[in-house]
């Protein structure tokens, strides 16, 4: 039996009039003695409406609570007593803070059900449960399009059943294995056309032209041209079996799939036609410009790699980071740079010629470069430069361990939310076949109270809903999950 001591709550019982009323609770095996006129300070609370009956029926106690021991004058509640220990606070200190390794969500439902104003609930605790129902937002994000995929749409047209099976087939490689094959070829093709970008650059195999000019060879051109062909067709079927057609080309890594395979179309129209309305050399320097756009290609690996776009998210959670460490490195170039530029001029041959050019000595010694094209010759100079290198080696250091944590949470996060997806659907199979089996023994007049009984304690109105629209294709009970 826990029972609150009185010292500390500053209440006892009254010696004058003897009636002060105290409320004997059972929390899920957790015994604790409440005072009357500490709980009656919220009047509106379930332990307040339970104090405060004045006429104690059987149907009004069962409204308020689970059970009641006349004997013992105790009150059953069927209730975390890890949470209630927090929610009771509220009576004494007029606030509730929520301990840690308690779900919030949960313990919201909790702080329901003793009828307790979320109000009263601390601010840090407030922010910690915003993150969990985004969290739990994105869960329900991710089962609604596991079971997009899985809803057969029996009653779409043919246009639409091809569109929605070509926009699996190409965008969803987890969705079948003819779409992970695709899915790894067109990664085989962005690596092919990366290489073949990189070793046509080689003098040794390049080839010379009726002209003399050095061009890429033949056998690689044909290569470059393949895969070409294969990022086209890609786009233009991804493009045909978009939902939102705008939104698709409009989204950052669709305009990179774009930017890879246009330079090439451009070259094809200025090598052909281009000779007729400019001339030759302005037609190759536009080439030779156009070229360099297929790096782009490379950028197409995002779409295939988790860990990059992870990186991306990390890098765009941590503009500030970024926006800070530039700010650094500006303020001591800058500073660096004029004094290496002052304290060189009585050098005579002194490689400062000018601030501005003295920039370039300060980024690559406050990186750790140094590629010693120009370097401080005087001692107040070199020492400028010592300082300098510390600078910046201290400048770099400082916002990095921001960046990588912002990695570390997304990534890992990012795990947990496939991890309690799946969870979520195998529970969702589960209650499904629960309602199979109930409904089995009802036509067959079998009798299924113990599996009913055991089916209804392990639930408790702490299941979570999911957004609306999640679970089309499964059973209304079948919307709850716990989370733990």
């Amino acid at each position: 039996m826990w029972t609150l001591p009185k010292s500390r709550y500053n209440y006892s019982e009254s010696s004058t009039d003897g009636e002060e009323k105290e409320l004997a609770v059972n929390i899920g095996g957790v015994r604790l003695v409440l005072c009357g006129d500490i709980l009656n300070r919220y009047p509106e609370s379930r332990l307040a409406e339970l104090v405060n009956c004045s006429t104690p029926s059987y149907d009004m106690i069962s409204s308020l609570c689970d059970d009641y021991d006349p004997g013992k004058q105790e009150f059953y509640f069927d209730r975390d007593p890890e949470s209630f220990k927090c929610i009771v606070e509220v009576y004494y200190f007029g606030e509730v803070h929520m301990k840690r390794g308690i779900c919030p969500i949960c313990f919201i439902k909790e702080m329901e059900f003793w009828k307790i104003d979320l109000s009263y609930l601390d601010e840090c605790c407030k922010s910690n449960l915003n993150e969990k129902e985004e969290e739990l937002a994105e869960i329900a994000d991710k089962v609604k399009l596991i079971l997009d995929d899985l809803d057969s749409d029996h009653g779409a047209s043919r246009s639409e059943r091809w569109q929605k099976f070509m926009w699996k087939l190409m965008e969803k490689p987890e969705s079948s294995f003819a779409a992970r094959v695709i899915a790894i070829v067109s990664f085989l093709f962005i690596l092919a056309s990366s290489v073949v970008m990189c070793l046509g650059t080689i003098p040794e195999l390049q080839v010379a032209d009726a002209e003399g000019n050095h061009v890429e060879h033949p056998t690689l051109d044909a290569i470059e041209t393949a895969c070409i062909g294969w990022f086209t067709v890609e786009y233009l079927l991804r493009l045909a079996s978009s939902p939102n057609k705008v939104r698709f080309a409009f989204a950052f890594m669709n305009i990179v799939d774009f930017m890879a395979i246009m330079p090439f179309y451009v070259v094809w129209i200025l090598t052909h036609l281009g000779t007729a309305v400019m001339e030759l050399a302005n037609v190759q320097q536009a080439v030779q410009a156009l070229r360099i756009m297929r790096i782009a290609r490379i950028f197409k690996l995002a779409r295939h790699s988790s860990g990059l776009q992870t990186l991306t998210y990390a890098l765009k959670r941590s503009f500030k980071e970024l926006g800070l460490l530039l700010m650094y490195m500006g303020v001591g170039i800058f500073v660096f740079s004029a004094l290496g530029y002052t304290m060189e001029q009585s050098h005579p041959e002194t490689l400062f010629r000018s601030i501005p050019q003295s920039f370039w000595w300060a980024i690559i010694t406050m990186t750790t470069v140094g590629y010693g094209d120009i370097y401080p010759k005087t001692t107040l100079g070199r020492c400028n430069a010592a300082i300098s290198f510390l600078c910046g080696v201290i400048a770099i250091a400082l916002p990095i361990h921001p960046i990588i944590n912002n990695f570390v949470i997304y990534y890992n996060k990012q795990k947990v939310l496939e991890t309690a997806a799946r969870h979520e659907l195998e529970l969702m199979e589960l209650q499904t076949v629960e309602l199979a089996v109930k409904s089995a023994s009802r036509r067959s007049d079998a009798p299924g109270g113990a599996w009913e009984g055991a089916m209804r304690a392990s639930r408790s109105d702490t299941h979570i809903p999911l957004l609306a629209g999640a679970h089309r294709t499964a059973p209304e009970s079948a919307k709850k999950r716990s989370i733990s």
